[in-house]
């Protein structure tokens, strides 16, 4: 009788882990993967689909000349646009940034040292959005809200310190991939094929974009959309 209640226990315990273990793998295999919290701050990738705005904005890290063409071909039609400035580039183009400032433009941050949000500390995050933002303030008087990550990467810790300091996190929802490819027409159909309300095209201070920018912003005005800053296009500002 001993024998057999020893038995039954350790069938009892053996079914019970037997029971805990399925209903862990099942847990882990049907979660979503990376879930994050619904709390958690959100990167922006479009603008609003209601209106007529799209947004070509610019990383800049390079290109003082090509940024005063793409800043000749704007105000000649009295358009505005965003730029968003590496720190370590803006540190040293004092001018530039005053002269985007004056006509109106928005500027944007892009981390000093175009380095990979993705893979550093918090705090090394906080440094790199926290003093590129100084600069930018110190240099022309506008203390940037948007911050879009180099390479478009980053972590949930790099949404929470950017939105710490006040900024929103801008991705895109069209990538002409500029900064790699020099062919004119494939910017210019990266920047068109199926251009909507609420976009925000991504480009790069390159001599081939600055080339086919007047034919990009031709077309969106023959299909009745108006070039506008990131703000504007996603906040309504």
């Amino acid at each position: 009788m001993g024998k057999l209640l020893k038995r039954r226990n350790v069938s009892f315990i053996t079914n019970a882990i037997l029971t805990l273990v399925v209903a862990v793998v099942a847990a882990i295999c049907f979660a979503p993967p990376f879930a994050v919290p619904a709390s958690s701050p959100a990167p922006y990738y479009s603008g609003s689909r209601e209106g007529q705005a799209v947004s070509l904005m610019f990383n800049v890290y390079e290109g003082e000349d090509i940024v005063c063409g793409i800043l000749d071909e704007l105000d000649s039609r009295g358009l505005k646009a965003t730029f968003f400035m590496g720190g370590c580039f803006a540190d040293d183009h004092a001018d530039l940034l005053r002269r985007m400032a004056d006509s109106g433009h928005e500027i944007g941050n892009h981390g000093y040292f175009h380095l990979d949000h993705a893979k550093i500390s918090k705090e090394r995050n906080l440094e790199e959005i926290e003093n590129t933002g100084k600069v930018i303030a110190a240099l022309c008087g506008v203390t940037p809200t948007l911050f879009a990550p180099p390479s478009g990467s980053f972590s949930t810790t790099t949404v929470s310190v950017a939105e710490s300091l006040g900024y929103s996190v801008i991705l895109w929802s069209k990538d002409t991939i500029d900064w790699r490819d020099s062919d004119k027409q494939k910017i210019f159909r990266r920047a068109t094929v199926n251009v909507k309300a609420g976009d925000l095209i991504l480009m790069h201070p390159k001599q081939h974009t600055l080339e086919v920018l007047g034919e990009i912003l031709d077309y969106y005005e023959q299909q009745g959309l108006k070039q506008s800053t990131v703000s504007a296009n996603v906040f309504g500002e």
